[in-house]
């Protein structure tokens, strides 16, 4: 089992900047990739962006591309989530994800609660 734990979130006014971060523990070697979703009240979870943990691609929901940049640092097994220029409609409880399997992603973190005031 991989563990997961999220910091970082927080409340910042439209236009600001605020960093994820998730580390992880246990059977880290597992992991395939690790990536980032969000739900915000009354609506699905839906994701955000991945990275591959060995080659370091990189994919992104479309919503926030150019705003948001995912990175990995594998020697502290963490995975970073870098938000620029948010808007009110990135208000969310994030959730960092990581799979050993390309596409499926078996071990979640408790999320972290991003509000964006306009």
């Amino acid at each position: 089992q991989v563990q997961l734990v999220e910091s970082g979130g927080g409340l910042v006014q439209a236009g600001g900047s605020l960093r994820l971060s998730c580390a992880a523990s246990g059977r880290t070697f597992s992991i395939s990739a690790m990536g980032w979703f969000r739900q915000a009240p009354g609506k699905a979870r839906e994701f955000v962006a991945a990275i591959s943990w060995r080659g370091g691609s990189t994919n992104y929901a479309d919503s926030v591309k150019g705003r948001f940049t995912i990175s990995r640092d594998n020697a502290k097994n963490t995975v970073y989530l870098q938000m620029t220029s948010l808007k009110p409609e990135d208000t969310a409880v994030y959730y960092c994800a990581s799979g050993s399997h390309p596409g499926v992603y078996d071990s979640w973190g408790q999320g972290t609660q991003v509000t964006v005031s306009s």
